[in-house]
C-alpha cells in the first residue's frame, strides 16, 4: 500500500481526524497544541495521526492535501483547514456546529446491535 493509499484509508475511516505533530495529551508544538484544545472543546471523540512518528505522512500529506502546514483537521472526507482557521471556527462557534454534525453522522451509520 502507498503512502498516499493509507492517507487516503485513515481520511475515509475517521469521520474527524487531525493529523498534528505530537498527541492530544502531548502536543510537540504550539499550533497543534491549540488546534486540540479546540477541537476537545467540541466535546466529540476525534481521532489522530502523530506525523512526526510517521514521516512519510508527514512529506506526502501536504502534497495530498494541497495545503503545506501541520496540524490539518479532516471532517467527513474534506480538509477544514489548519491552526487559524480551527482556532478561528471554535471562537465563532462553527467548528462545534462542524463536529457535532459529524458525529451524529458517524454514529447513525453505525449499526445497532
Amino acid at each position: 500500500m502507498s503512502v498516499v493509499d493509507v492517507i487516503k484509508e485513515q481520511i475515509e475511516s475517521n469521520t474527524i481526524l487531525l493529523y498534528m505533530k505530537g498527541t492530544p495529551r502531548f502536543p510537540q508544538c504550539g499550533f497543534s497544541s491549540r488546534a486540540t484544545e479546540a477541537l476537545m472543546a467540541c466535546g466529540e471523540r476525534f481521532a489522530f495521526v502523530n506525523i512526526l512518528e510517521h514521516p512519510d505522512i508527514r512529506a506526502e500529506l501536504p502534497k495530498y492535501a494541497n495545503w503545506p502546514t501541520f496540524p490539518q483537521l479532516w471532517i467527513n472526507g474534506e480538509l477544514v483547514g489548519g491552526c487559524d482557521i480551527i482556532c478561528e471556527m471554535g471562537a465563532t462557534g462553527e467548528l462545534e456546529t462542524l463536529v457535532k454534525a459529524a458525529a451524529a453522522g458517524a454514529e447513525e451509520e453505525q449499526p445497532q446491535a
